[in-house]
């Protein structure tokens, strides 16, 4: 005659309550405008609920925990290979951006773990060499398939489709959503995502000035005078003016928006910043070096029979340093 033992009932108080607990907080603290965590609209698998963490905060420790975040330290920001300790790179853009990000979400008294999820997953399928990487993937893909290349698009598809061995991660829809439309015509379907998509313009601008004037491409006193008296004369300046600029703008208009004002002046040092850093002299120069790396490896891989999406998925998915490697091989 077998015997069996019961196992004993685990009890986790803290867990137990946490739930609860944090729907409370947020039914008082939380604007009206906020998504809820336990309201969200949920996700494509059903999934375990967690305990001790709000689904938000599973996308965002799952977002942290992805290779692809882990090569973003390897991935160009704006200067291609610079020799320095101190150059942002798309670890540090997506950092910078999320952490402004939060800060805004919680004076407008929004969902700051949605706003975190998102920002830490804005950038996960951009491509070796920033802009450049993703003009050389894009007119490649137009010239032999007549389809597109777009780094937004591409980051859905590394959470969804690419990660944790083509599992994907099963995030939130709104999640997804701030992922996909942080950048393009279509705004976020949240305030949170709405946050993010201009703080990611906010946080770029400033912070390539920063980095151009540390490579001498900029000198301070050459930055555009009407707009700095607006913005103000630093980077930490800036960025305080812009992110007070968008609360108080916002919380008025009920949406994520910015002064006619303000506005104004960032698209002006955003074109200021295209004609001298960006597109300037020095930028041609790696730009073309890192568009050709990117082509030569497309083509080759394509060359040897490779299916369209699998070439993608692996050009998209190399470190800057992978690609000039790769590159040298052939």
């Amino acid at each position: 005659m077998s015997r069996t033992t019961s196992q004993p009932t685990r009890h986790d108080p803290v867990a137990d309550a946490f739930e609860a607990r944090i729907r409370e907080q947020e039914r008082v603290t939380l604007s009206d405008l906020a998504v809820r965590s336990y309201e969200t609209r949920g996700r494509a698998q059903p999934d375990q609920p967690c305990g001790l963490r709000t689904p938000f905060q599973r996308d965002r420790d799952r977002i942290v925990h992805t290779k692809a975040f882990r090569r973003l330290m390897h991935k160009t920001q704006v200067f291609i290979a610079p020799e320095g300790d101190h150059y942002r790179t798309r670890l540090t853009h997506t950092l910078e951006t999320t952490g402004i990000s939060r800060g805004v979400a919680r004076a407008l008294r929004l969902n700051e773990d949605l706003v975190e999820a998102i920002g830490l997953g804005h950038d996960l399928g951009h491509p070796p060499f920033g802009h450049a990487g993703e003009e050389a993937l894009d007119e490649a893909l137009q010239e032999r398939f007549a389809t597109r290349f777009r780094h937004n698009e591409h980051s859905l598809r590394v959470v969804d489709v690419l990660e944790r061995e083509g599992r994907g991660l099963n995030l939130t829809e709104e999640v997804r959503d701030g992922i996909l439309n942080h950048t393009g015509p279509t705004a976020p379907s949240t305030l949170e995502g709405r946050i993010v998509k201009l703080v990611d313009r906010v946080a770029y601008i400033n912070h390539d000035i920063d980095d151009a004037v540390r490579a001498g491409v900029l000198q301070p006193e050459e930055l555009p005078r009407d707009e700095i008296a607006i913005l103000g004369p630093t980077g930490a300046r800036r960025i305080d003016r812009l992110v007070h600029d968008i609360v108080e703008t916002s919380a008025e208009a009920g949406d994520i928006r910015q002064s006619e004002e303000i506005a104004d002046a960032m698209l002006s040092l955003r074109r200021f910043m295209f004609d001298r850093v960006y597109l300037g002299d020095q930028a041609r120069s790696d730009n073309a070096r890192a568009k050709a790396v990117v082509r030569r490896i497309f083509d080759h891989l394509i060359g040897l029979g490779d299916p369209m999406q699998e070439t993608v998925d692996y050009v998209a998915g190399m470190t800057d340093r992978f690609a000039f490697a790769y590159a040298a091989e052939l």
